[in-house]
């Protein structure tokens, strides 16, 4: 008797599952779509799944890109005391 051929390996498990191109975060504006059918909800339905899609595309998570936009906020210089000591 042959034992099965192994697809998958314990590294896939940390993958964010996919939907052919999309992530799998992007269901939830989706299905506030189908849930309440109207103009602007399709609207932010497609827009969060193009930001979903932009961030897999540069191989970005959501916490890694909150993360680069919060040091671009806080800039290259770092203050080791407070400027008013």
């Amino acid at each position: 008797m042959a034992l099965p051929t192994q697809s998958a390996s314990w590294r896939d498990s940390a993958r964010y599952p996919r939907f052919f191109f999309l992530d799998s975060r992007a269901v939830f504006p989706l299905l506030a779509f189908l849930l309440h059918i109207r103009i602007w909800t399709f609207v932010v339905a497609v827009l969060f799944t193009l930001f979903f899609s932009t961030l897999m595309r540069f191989g970005l998570t959501l916490p890694i890109f909150w993360r680069l936009i919060r040091s671009f906020i806080g800039g290259r210089r770092k203050m080791s005391r407070p400027w008013w000591v």
